[in-house]
């Protein structure tokens, strides 16, 4: 893969390889950790600074804006490094989020946040061009749960253990988990040698412009219905991540009761794996309409229940967690098979933005609504927008998919 390799150890000059289901679902692990300890972390966090659920809501929505402009730009500064750095450079970005993230200052606050979200962008959309060049698009729907259910103890350990950190050690106690993760991930994808994604290196010459490519995303039916489950089920754990335990706070609980909540819906992802089976037995369709169906019934109910009661809302957070649990095993699969070989990176890029944009729009909705009622009418909107995504997946996506 370089030109001076006979000049590397031994190790380093072994050949690229091809990886399957197993070796992907163990990056993903090991990725997920690295994110996991400050998850839970960064709304208790911003609350700790900011004093209010509803500025917490409006920096979030600020931070999530700068994130998708540069998410949107991520073809330009990938076509230029190849995909074993890119990775790499992805890693990097989280190791300085978890620094500034430590200085427990609202620019630091801020800027890390961006940091952290934007190299989890580039590590997932480098993540999906290795999947998309190794495994068979009839397998995705076996193998993409089992993918997940790979980091089902990353999340379930991660969360409770970063408040734990918080709540003994400080705002470096999370930072410094994070980081000896992020070194661990370096050396276990080093290690891996993984083969250049075909799609990447025929990008690595052509330029693109981001509203380009997001002209082109929307052109596309298939991948504008892939688009809209995504953002869905992305909103259900945003609103999870970032308005769960602000719930668990303004009910009187702990922050160690809001970490809890985080990994105990973490713990959901062990049975992704039979999302994938269902699957194939009832079809994909039919799975990923009753999955936002149960999550947008639980969550206006947890709205219902609200601060007033925040174990019984919690719970509702962690039934329609379970049920979100198979948009996460089989959600992405209508993506997997719509794009088009030569446009992976581009589509994939645009693709991603559902994560952004699930903050933004929900975030700039819950700031106003947070500054007339609590965070249960927050909740109750959320169960109302799934709702209609729920509608729409079951009227467009094909009935063979």
């Amino acid at each position: 893969m370089s030109n001076t390799a006979e000049a590397a150890p031994p190790l380093a000059a072994a050949p690229a390889r091809r990886a399957g289901a197993y070796t992907f679902g163990f990056l993903f692990a090991s990725e997920s950790l690295v994110r996991a300890f400050n998850a839970s972390v960064l709304s208790i966090q911003a609350h700790d600074l900011l004093g209010s659920s509803q500025k917490v809501s409006v920096l979030s929505t600020a931070v999530s804006l700068a994130v998708l402009a540069a998410t949107l730009n991520l073809p330009n500064l990938l076509r230029r490094l190849s995909a074993r750095h890119a990775y790499f450079f992805g890693i990097t970005l989280l190791v300085t989020a978890s620094l500034l993230i430590a200085s427990f200052t609202l620019p630091g606050q801020a800027f890390g946040v961006f940091l952290r979200n934007t190299g989890a962008a580039v590590l997932q959309v480098m993540l999906s061009l290795y999947i998309l060049d190794n495994i068979p698009r009839d397998r995705l729907a076996e193998t993409e749960p089992l993918r997940l259910t790979f980091s089902v103890v990353s999340w379930t350990v991660g969360p409770a253990a970063g408040v734990w950190l918080y709540t003994r050690h400080g705002p470096l106690g999370p930072q410094i988990a994070a980081i000896v993760a992020a070194l661990v991930l370096i050396v276990f994808f080093a290690r891996l040698r993984l083969a250049e994604p075909r799609a990447q290196a025929a990008v690595a010459n052509r330029p693109y412009h981001a509203l380009a490519n997001v002209r082109r995303f929307a052109a596309q039916p298939r991948l504008r219905l892939a688009w809209i489950i995504a953002f869905g089920r992305s909103c259900f754990w945003s609103g999870l991540f970032i308005y769960g335990p602000l719930l668990m706070l303004e009910g009187g609980e702990s922050k160690m009761a809001a970490g809890l909540l985080l990994s105990l819906s973490q713990a959901m992802l062990l049975i992704t794996f039979l999302y994938g089976r269902l699957a194939r037995h009832m079809g994909v369709r039919r799975v990923i309409t009753l999955c936002l169906v149960l999550a947008a019934g639980f969550s206006f109910a947890a709205g219902v229940a609200g601060p007033a009661h925040p174990l019984m809302a919690g719970g509702l957070l962690l039934a329609g967690a379970l049920a979100t649990t198979g948009l996460d095993g089989v959600g992405g699969i209508p993506f997997l098979r719509a794009v088009r070989p030569h446009e992976k990176t581009r589509m994939a890029a645009v693709y991603r933005t559902f994560i952004e944009v699930s903050e933004i729009i929900p975030g700039f909705i819950f700031a106003l609504i947070l500054s007339l009622w609590d965070l249960g009418a927050a909740f109750m909107v959320l169960g109302c927008g799934l709702a209609v995504v729920a509608g729409y997946a079951w009227h467009y996506l094909p009935k063979s998919l």
